[in-house]
This record gives structure tokens, sequence and C-alpha cells, in this order.
């Protein structure tokens, strides 16, 4: 926060800065979502709906899941909310007792870790290492697991890191949950955005088992290109999900109706935009990584979703730049800001330390002009 705030100040003063840190796409709503919202107006459809989502709503989120993922829900199972942030929220709040534990993979999302906490459960971190593609592995998992764990939080692809748990590691990991009866809060909000032509596997789509104790999370915000209109789903077994609506309906109510209507539009109508969408970012991702690689002292692991990449800055650590002693991913961040004028995201607050997080969902151009200010500014 405190290098967005010094983002936004330096971009205020006219300073020539870009911006990195961006967790969304860039590319604007597709024209037939936005007509379905300008419809939805002109029809007065502007009242509130259902507390958790119109029906029609929360069946065009089980086509599509069934569609895409070949997972069967009803719209028993569903709840719409205002965006798959409240959606985890609600899943906790329906879960968690006072107490109990959730496993939090790391690097992870930042909200994460406090959404736990906000819920009044213990956020037990398990820190999965560069070497180890940032991935957590069954053995870990199985270790860090006590009489008092109640769920596990999956983010796949993952933001921060962008790495994908295939089929065969995310079924190891699901089998841990099984034998110990834990829940599963499985953040699929990235599940569109996989390169290099590999499958993504939903974490429901492992058996009845697995499906049991999985809250699955998505919305259109990322697929669509729809971070504003705030629309995320989630579905889970019929008690769950009706605890989940009930939390909904005594807390923000039904989430915006047009938006609603948009979103019903962005899930049934076709999905080119997903896959045009997602070749531009992975050119993008595929210039990033090789620039960075390409400098000396800093390196990435080339991420396999989602729009990020994790740039290793552990040598740059007690170097002086600029002026600036660098003794942390932190001040590597300031320094680059206020001397490279460049915005990326520091790492400790993912869990990651010795790393930064530049966003792709940014122009070619800018990322261009961004990668040369690196060099620049690691040359002095």
């Amino acid at each position: 926060m405190a290098i967005d705030s010094l983002f936004k100040q330096m971009k205020a003063e006219g300073q020539d800065v870009i911006g990195f840190a961006a967790g969304e796409p860039d590319f604007p709503t597709p024209d037939h979502i936005k007509e379905a919202a300008f419809q939805a107006i002109r029809e007065n459809f502007t009242r509130y709906t259902p507390a958790s989502g119109t029906l029609e709503l929360k069946q065009a989120a089980c086509d599509r899941v069934k569609a895409d993922f070949g997972v069967s829900y009803t719209p028993s199972q569903a709840v719409v909310a205002s965006g798959a942030k409240h959606v985890v929220y609600l899943a906790l709040r329906a879960l968690v007792d006072p107490g109990d534990e959730i496993i939090l993979p790391t690097p992870a999302w930042v909200s994460y870790h406090e959404l736990i906490r906000m819920v009044g459960g213990i956020p037990v971190v398990i820190h999965a290492s560069e070497s180890e593609q940032f991935k957590l592995s069954p053995e870990k998992l199985e270790q860090a697991i006590t009489p008092r764990t109640k769920a596990v939080i999956f983010n796949n692809p993952s933001n921060p890191t962008g790495m994908l748990y295939d089929a065969r590691q995310l079924r190891a990991l699901a089998e841990v949950c099984v034998r110990y009866d834990l829940y599963i809060l499985s953040d699929e909000i990235y599940s569109s955005l996989v390169y290099d032509g590999r499958d993504f596997t939903c974490m429901a789509a492992l058996g009845e088992e697995v499906k049991r104790r999985t809250i699955l999370i998505n919305g259109v915000s990322k697929s669509y290109a729809m971070t504003g209109w705030r629309i995320g789903y989630g579905l889970a077994e019929p008690e769950i999900a009706r605890v989940m609506s009930n939390y909904v309906s005594h807390s923000t109510g039904s989430p915006c109706a047009v938006s609603q209507k948009a979103a019903l539009t962005a899930l049934t109508a076709s999905q080119e935009q997903i896959r045009s969408m997602r070749e531009a970012f992975q050119a993008r991702r595929d210039y990033m990584v090789a620039r960075i690689n390409a400098i000396p002292d800093v390196g990435c692991i080339r991420p396999e979703g989602a729009f990020y990449v994790m740039m290793n800055v552990e040598k740059q650590i007690g170097r002086t730049i600029g002026g600036f002693e660098i003794g942390s991913a932190e001040d590597f961040a300031t320094a680059f800001l206020k001397q490279g004028l460049v915005a990326v995201v520091p790492g400790e607050g993912f869990g990651a330390p010795g790393f930064v997080r530049w966003s792709y969902a940014a122009s070619m151009e800018n990322i261009k002009e961004g990668l040369d200010r690196l060099e620049r500014f690691l040359a002095q």
C-alpha cells in the first residue's frame, strides 16, 4: 500500500511513472457485456434481487462450470456475491469457528491471511520456495495438519506466482485433504488464463469425495475484464451454500442487479474474447520473462497462468543503487519507483521476501519501457 500510495502521488505530480502493480486486465469489458448492462437499465432491472443472486445467473454459473470442467452443480449450490473476494469471506464465515486453523500456502494473495483472521481463524502459513516452483507438496501439507485444522486455501493458478498445479499435483493434495476430512477453498478466478496449451484441472472435478469438501470460487473479474463490476460466485454443498447465502442476506444484501445481468451475458455468450485476451497475455509473459532472465543478478521462473511474474531480487539486497541502500525487496521496490520511475509490488506482503511482483496486465509498450528502465536502474 505504501508503494501504491507513492506511485499515485508521483503520477499526480506529473512524473512519468509506469505501474506494474495492477491485479486486473488492462482490456476493456467486451461491448456485448456492456450492452447487456445498458439493456438492464433500459428495462429498469435496478431493484433488489434474491440475496445470493438471480436464479438465471446461478444457473449460468453452474452451466459454465459444467461446460468448462465437467462438474455438475444445481442453482441451490450456488452463491453469487460482490466479487470472488467476498465469496472467499462468505465461505470462511460459514465454515470457521474461532480458533480453527486454516492452512495457507505462500506465496499467497495478501487478503487470504486477513480474511482468515477476520472470521476468528488462525492462518497456518506453509511456504513453498522458488526451487519448489512455489507449489505446496502433499508432504508439507500433511505435516501442517493438527486436530484444529478445518480447511486449506488453494489459489490455482496463483496470485502472485502465476504457477499452476497440474492434475497429478492437485490430486495428491486433495487425497491428503480427504484423508483428514478437511474443507478445501479452491479459488480458481484465474482458471481461464492458463498458457502454453496446458490443461486446467478444477479441484471439484477430482471425484465426489473431493467435490463434497470443496467450496469452488470463481467469477467474471479476470476472465472477462470485469473487475469493477464486482460479481463472483461460489459453488458448494447445499447446506454450506445456504449458510453462505444467509450471510450475504444479512450483510451486503444482493449484488448489483445491473452487474448480474452483465455477468449473465459474460457466462452464456461466446467465450472467444477469453482466447484473444489469453493469447495477448501469453505474448507479454514470454517477452517479460525473457527480458528479466537476460538481465544480470535478477531472474524469474516462467509462470504458467494468471498475469504475474515474481522477480528474484535476492542478489540486489546489500547493494546501494542510486543512493538507496537495498536491505529488502520493499527497499528495492521503493528505490525502483523513486529512482527508476517504475512501480512493482514487494514480495513481503505475499510471504515472499526477496521477490517483487510484476503484472503483465499492461501494454507491451509499457512492458518494454519498464524493463528498459529496470536495466538502467540496476546498472547504476
